[in-house]
């Protein structure tokens, strides 16, 4: 691109304009830049692009046994909208959203702050200890919770006949979310700890030197310091929480085989839309509730972003 530049004044008393030719070497220096981002654009295009296009492709087909494949438009994403097996799952998930993520992110603010007051015995060990379960598979985590909720083989089973005791069946009708959202916070708790632990560690030292020589107790700093500087680490690791409730799968997918009459096909969103694609073979309806599900959890993801902004955090 050429650039003008003004010159003062020419002879006449009017500005001269000259004009600046590219440096020889400006393009090829922009196509350097391009180059450091192509790994990047491919695996982007070929792994989020390319996947999301061809489930609203498939999305916009329905599969007839007279006619074969025939264009529907958007009447799959109508009749998700209508569905009522999905309107449940996405309750249930709701339930766990407001519920579980919540507790789940107060016990990793707490175990985070205990850590960093340097008052606690064995941090180190508490810390590794706390984020270990992290560690593990969510198809592991389930199967141990599931022999430990299981009521005919497991731990709740010898616990009543042992003890003599009447403990329910955590895979109940009553307690099979409660029972899920227990999983689901034994895992990522230390996960999102280690998120406020990092954010604590950075606040400026001289801070807590200030607080100290005011008076300041270990309550104060935590109340007037450490929680306003954890706000942008809540904000991450809710969003971060929105969107893995949504995705639930692994957890609930599990515990089906032990709970078949409670733990339905569309307990969850994501198990809604896999038992349709490969137990139903209705590939098409299966990829429009797949594209409903992502942008349901993007517009709660950017809501609560937007909430978060406003409010400081």
């Amino acid at each position: 691109m050429a650039i003008v530049i003004q010159e003062p004044v020419d002879t006449a008393g009017a500005p001269r304009p000259v004009v600046a030719r590219p440096k020889p070497g400006a393009a090829r220096r922009s196509w350097v830049g391009w180059a450091f981002v192509a790994p990047f654009l491919g695996v982007f295009l070929f792994a989020i692009v390319a996947p999301i296009g061809y489930a609203t492709y498939l999305s916009l087909y329905r599969e007839q046994l007279v006619g074969g494949k025939k264009f529907v438009g958007v009447d799959n994403l109508v009749d998700a909208f209508k569905d009522s097996q999905l309107r449940s799952s996405f309750g249930r998930v709701a339930l766990i959203l407001v519920i579980q993520v919540p507790v789940m992110i107060v016990l990793a603010a707490a175990i985070a702050l205990a850590i960093d007051s340097g008052r606690l015995a064995g941090a180190r060990l508490f810390r590794i200890s706390v984020f270990l379960p992290y560690a593990v598979p969510s198809v592991i985590a389930s199967l141990m919770w599931g022999f430990m909720y299981g009521d005919q083989f497991g731990l709740v089973k010898s616990i009543n006949s042992d003890l003599g005791w009447h403990l329910p069946s955590p895979l109940s009708d009553t307690w099979a979310l409660p029972a899920i959202g227990n999983i689901i916070t034994w895992e990522y708790v230390g996960y999102n700890m280690l998120i406020f632990y990092s954010a604590l560690r950075v606040i400026p030292t001289e801070l807590f030197e200030a607080a100290a020589l005011d008076g300041a107790s270990q309550w104060r700093i935590a109340r007037s310091i450490k929680l306003p500087a954890l706000r942008p680490a809540i904000a991450i690791a809710t969003i971060f929480s929105i969107i893995g409730t949504f995705q639930l799968f692994n957890e609930p997918n599990i515990l089906k085989t032990l709970a078949p009459n409670v733990i339905s096909t569309f307990y969850t969103p994501n198990m809604y839309a896999f038992n349709l694609s490969f137990a139903g073979q209705q590939y098409n309806y299966s990829a429009a509730i797949a594209l409903v599900v992502g942008v349901v959890t993007a517009v709660c993801a950017y809501v609560f972003q937007r909430a978060a902004s406003r409010t400081g955090a």
